[in-house]
C-alpha cells in the first residue's frame, strides 16, 4: 500500500514542478517597460506560487518606494496577462510590496480594474499608450544592437537595408548574432507588418531604412541605448541597497530601540 501511495504522489509533484517552471518562464518574458529587461533578471519578482486548484500568486517589488505608479501598474498587468495565458491557470493575483501606491494598485488589480479606473483623475494618460511607447523604445534598442553587430561583421549599409525579414532570419551568424536577431524579431511587429518578404529594418514609423543615412540613424539610437543601460545599472544598485537580496523581499535590518535602562553606545 505504501508503494502505491508513493507512486500516486510522484506524478502530482512532477506536475506541480512543471507548472512552477511554466510560471517562471512566463515571468521571464515580462519586461520592465523602461529598461527592456526581464523582471526576473532584475530580481523584481519575489514569489511565484500555484495552489492545487490552479490559482497563481505573484509578489514583486521595485527599486524605490516612489517608482512611477503607471510603470508599476503596467508591470503588474503584464505579469497577470502572461500568466493568465497558460491554459491550466484558474486565476492570478499579483501583489506589489513596499511601494507608496501599493494599497491602491493591489486593490485595483484584485478587482480587475484598469489603471484609469484605479487612479481616476490621478491617472496620466492611457496605459495602452504607455505600453506602446516603451515597446517602440525596446524595438529601437534591439534594432541598434543588431545593426551594430552586422556592421561589425562587415555588412555594408546597402546590404543591410536591402535585407528582407526572411533573409535576415537565414543569415549565418554566431550564437550572439542569432540571439540579437531573435530578440529583434520579437519586437519587429511593433512598428509595422512583419511578413517574410517585408523589409527587415524600418524606423519607428515603419519606413525602410536608407543606406545613405544608416550611420547617422545608428548613432542617434545608440544614445537611447546608453541612457537605458545607465538606468538599468542605477535600478540594480538601488534595489541592492534597499533589500537584502540573499533573503528576497525582506527590508534591510533596522535599528531596534533599546529597552529602558539599557546603556547606549557613544
Amino acid at each position: 500500500m505504501k508503494r502505491g501511495v508513493e507512486g500516486r504522489e510522484r506524478p502530482r509533484s512532477r506536475s506541480s514542478d512543471d507548472k512552477q517552471s511554466q510560471i517562471w518562464a512566463c515571468l521571464q518574458g515580462v519586461m520592465d517597460p523602461e529598461l527592456d529587461e526581464s523582471v526576473t533578471e532584475l530580481n523584481f519578482v519575489t514569489r511565484a506560487d500555484v495552489d492545487p486548484e490552479g490559482h497563481v500568486h505573484i509578489e514583486f517589488r521595485l527599486p524605490t518606494y516612489w517608482c512611477a505608479a503607471n510603470f508599476s501598474f503596467l508591470m503588474a498587468d503584464d505579469m497577470r496577462r502572461a500568466i493568465s495565458a497558460l491554459d491550466w491557470v484558474k486565476g492570478v493575483s499579483v501583489v506589489l510590496g513596499e511601494h507608496m501606491y501599493a494599497d491602491k494598485i493591489n486593490a485595483g488589480l484584485a478587482q480587475g480594474r484598469s489603471f484609469q479606473e484605479t487612479f481616476g483623475a490621478e491617472a496620466d494618460g492611457s496605459l495602452d499608450d504607455l505600453r506602446q511607447t516603451f515597446l517602440v523604445k525596446a524595438f529601437q534598442r534591439r534594432q541598434v544592437a543588431l545593426l551594430s553587430h552586422l556592421v561589425a561583421l562587415g555588412q555594408s549599409p546597402a546590404q543591410i537595408v536591402s535585407l528582407t525579414l526572411r533573409e535576415l532570419g537565414c543569415l549565418p551568424l554566431d550564437d550572439a548574432g542569432e540571439k540579437l536577431i531573435r530578440r529583434y524579431l520579437e519586437r519587429r511587429a511593433v512598428v509595422g507588418p512583419a511578413s517574410g518578404d517585408g523589409p527587415a529594418f524600418v524606423d519607428a514609423n515603419g519606413a525602410r531604412l536608407s543606406a545613405d543615412s544608416l550611420a547617422g540613424y545608428v548613432s542617434n539610437l545608440r544614445r537611447v541605448g546608453i541612457n537605458a543601460e545607465f538606468n538599468g545599472a542605477l535600478c540594480r544598485g538601488l534595489l541592492a541597497a534597499r533589500f537584502d537580496l540573499e533573503t528576497p523581499f525582506v527590508p534591510k535590518s533596522r535599528t531596534i530601540p533599546a529597552s529602558p535602562g539599557t546603556q547606549q553606545g557613544p
